[in-house]
């Protein structure tokens, strides 16, 4: 089996193309995708890209520009591509699943009983600490609502929070 002269041709300006521009290649791509393995993939498919282009009867005018040009777009595939993480990677970069759901059912309780205690404070700081924490209205809307100053409102918040403090500290 004898190789034309036209492939011996095109293997030679590719393999000069490699020798040429690989390194330079190599080093364009780890910058963009942060990554040695991902930045050699990438290069070596734009030289077979590239080589699929010139077997089928592709004319390459300027070498550089041409490999830098479907380079960047397989960066550019690359970017899009959605990204897959193995729990492996995401361990050794130091993640830790928590599967103690115990601080967050503590937390949940803590807000019912605050919730709840805030029935046992007075009355003029019982109804703005409820609107606020229960109901998650804004101070605005607050004052609105009971026809006070916004610095009212924050005022009875402020003083209501202590004392539910104190409450909640006490039980």
């Amino acid at each position: 089996m004898t190789i034309s002269n036209q492939t011996k041709q095109q293997e030679q300006f590719l393999t000069k193309a490699h020798h040429d521009y690989e390194k330079g290649m190599n080093t364009y791509t780890f910058f963009k995708v942060h990554n040695h393995a991902m930045s050699r993939d990438l290069v070596q498919d734009t030289f077979i890209k590239t080589w699929a282009y010139i077997t089928k009867g592709g004319n390459i005018e300027t070498v550089k520009p041409f490999l830098y040009h479907i380079l960047n777009h397989l960066i550019i595939d690359e970017y899009r591509k959605k990204k897959v993480v193995s729990l492996d990677v995401l361990i050794e970069n130091g993640f830790q699943k928590s599967s103690d759901q115990h601080k967050r059912v503590v937390d949940i309780l803590d807000g019912r009983i605050a919730i709840l205690l805030i029935g046992d404070l007075s009355k003029k700081y019982a109804k703005v600490m409820h609107m606020r924490y229960a109901q998650d209205l804004s101070v605005q809307e607050i004052s609105h609502i009971t026809r006070q100053s916004k610095n009212a409102v924050t005022v009875r918040l402020s003083r209501g929070l202590v004392q539910l403090r104190a409450l909640y500290n006490h039980k």
